[in-house]
């Protein structure tokens, strides 16, 4: 652009000119904005939230403490202790998160063999204090029965892709 060309349009304010009429032309589109805490926008099913243990039908939890998990965490941040049966199967007597320390990379959803640990579509569960964020065994439990209904429906559509 040549020097005139640029002092013309400087001159006119060309660029105000442009902005105001994108403006005007947006002012008439129906708006786009969501009302957040009464309207919420779709998620996909692979979105990583909190996470979640999840049971079988018949109310077993479904981890066998094989702690690939825990290995695969590149933040260090799941912690399993587990103990044999009676029955000689084994189960985690402990299943701590801290979720202060979770990036929320799935390496965990991956590595599981029986899709015992997900992370589900809450993601709101902000907390007052980092206390609230060590999540238990019991905690992830309740997440996976809260949740339970939209994980295995996350699972299904994703199958296909896994």
């Amino acid at each position: 652009m040549s020097f005139i060309d640029r002092s013309i349009r400087t001159a006119f304010l060309g660029e105000l000119a442009a902005g105001m009429w994108l403006t005007l032309r947006y002012m008439f589109k129906p708006k786009v904005t969501v009302n957040y805490p009464f309207e919420k926008g779709p998620l996909s099913p692979r979105f990583r939230g909190e996470h979640a243990l999840r049971r079988y039908a018949n109310g077993e939890e479904r981890c066998i403490a094989c702690k690939l998990c825990e290995a695969i965490c590149p933040a260090q941040a799941i912690t399993i202790e587990a103990e044999p049966r009676a029955d000689g199967s084994r189960r985690t007597t402990r299943y701590d998160i801290d979720m202060t320390k979770c990036i929320y990379c799935g390496l965990c959803q991956e590595a599981c063999p029986v899709d015992a640990i997900v992370e589900g579509p809450n993601f709101e569960f902000a907390t007052e204090t980092r206390e609230e964020l060590m999540y238990d065994k019991d905690k992830l439990l309740d997440n996976g029965d809260r949740w339970e209904a939209e994980i295995a429906a996350n699972l299904a559509v994703d199958a296909p892709y896994r």
